[in-house]
């Protein structure tokens, strides 16, 4: 066992490092306030649209993803087909004030719409900097907190997961689930997006236990949700951890203190596949989990590649998605093409992971499939759907 615990001291040490990238932890939710208006400016389709990137270009922590949006965003301008936009690239610094003086300098400056910021705190800054515009502002955020108003979230929500599991879950005869999550802030989202999730899919939060974000935390916590599905009955444990964090130590200890996932369903919202250890572990075995659309993300990684000679930052899809959406919308030939109303079409858009869209609320919902590990391998049990209105949402 200490050898299987040696691996997740190290990434918990990064856990810090991995949710700097987030967006969800980079900002306390009780100091968010929604912006008003997100009417959007009225668009001459005929000309170039002027659209804001805000991306943290000198933030020595965020450069390499700063230049990675930017050239997904280029990619995407380059990919449209009888769309004309006009990009400008305004550096934040990774800092919201800059955010917010960026944003309000790119609108006086003629932008119709903003593309980022890429943190939560920077985000909201910006939308409320130029909510009295009228001018929405499409997030690389995946922070919930911050959505509403004239701010939308294009990272990949939790509740959009966990509704995509315990709906599939559900039809399978899963009925009853325990919570498992640290106890730190995106630990905090993760189970209030699992208890929304469960109330909707018909699925009863048999039990809710947590741990302190710590190897010691973890493994005291171990016999506790043994102890809490077995007295419960519960037939499903859904784990909030990420690879960066807990879920190597849940995987392996779990298992070894008596919960067979022969018998109760391991879930999780993070993905298992990265790094692909997680694939030999006990618990993983015939666990769920989400990926997004397969073919669509292949295809947007090889156009990557070939532009660029480099691999794609895992979130470069969101600023090809942003200026996708933006494209499909001027391309509709309407002058309220940046509106909410617009950007909210319930039709969705073709994105670098597949189809999504952006919900009233400021949240999005993005197509996933839904995977198992079987023999060590990634298998796919529903895959993502194509289109909105179908299985799969």
């Amino acid at each position: 066992m200490l050898a299987v615990l040696s691996t997740p001291r190290k990434l918990l040490r990064k856990a810090v490092a991995v949710a700097a990238f987030m967006g969800l932890t980079a900002c306390d939710p009780a100091l968010m306030t929604a912006p008003a208006g997100g009417t959007g400016p009225s668009v001459n389709t005929s000309a170039p649209v002027p659209v804001a990137l805000l991306i943290p270009r000198s933030d020595p922590s965020a450069g390499a993803v700063a230049a990675s949006l930017e050239n997904a965003a280029r990619l995407a301008v380059a990919s449209l087909d009888g769309v004309q936009i006009d990009l400008r690239v305004y550096d934040t610094g990774g800092d919201a004030q800059r955010a917010a003086l960026q944003a309000e300098t790119a609108v006086a400056e003629g932008a119709q719409i903003i593309l980022g910021p890429l943190f939560g705190e920077a985000a909201n800054a910006a939308g409320v900097a130029v909510a009295d515009n009228g001018v929405n502002v499409l997030s690389f955020s995946n922070n919930p907190s911050i959505a509403g108003g004239n701010v939308y979230v294009l990272g990949p929500t939790f509740r959009n997961t966990a509704n995509r599991l315990l709906g599939y879950a559900s039809r399978q005869g899963r009925t009853s689930v325990v919570i498992v999550h640290p106890q730190n802030v995106e630990g905090e989202f993760g189970k209030a997006a699992i208890q929304a999730a469960a109330s909707e899919s018909g699925v009863r939060v048999a039990a809710i236990e947590s741990f302190a974000f710590s190897q010691e935390g973890v493994a005291s916590a171990v016999p506790r949700i043994r102890d809490s599905v077995e007295s419960t009955g519960a037939d499903s444990l859904f784990l909030t951890s990420n690879a960066a964090g807990a879920l190597p130590i849940l995987l392996q200890l779990l298992p070894e203190a008596g919960i067979s996932p022969s018998a109760t369903q391991y879930m999780g919202l993070a993905r298992w596949d990265v790094p692909a250890q997680i694939l030999s572990m006990p618990g993983a075995q015939g666990g769920y989990f989400t990926l997004p659309d397969t073919a669509a993300q292949s295809a947007f990684n090889s156009r990557y590649r070939a532009q660029f000679g480099q691999e794609p930052h895992p979130l470069a899809g969101l600023a090809f998605d942003g200026i996708a959406a933006i494209g499909a919308l001027v391309r509709q030939g309407r002058s309220d093409a940046l509106s909410a109303r617009a950007l909210t079409q319930s039709s969705g858009f073709q994105g670098a992971n597949g189809v999504f869209r952006l919900r009233p609320d400021g949240t999005n919902e993005r197509g996933l499939a839904v995977a198992t590990v079987r023999n060590n391998q990634v298998t796919i049990l529903d895959p993502a759907p194509s289109g909105f209105g179908g299985a799969g949402f």
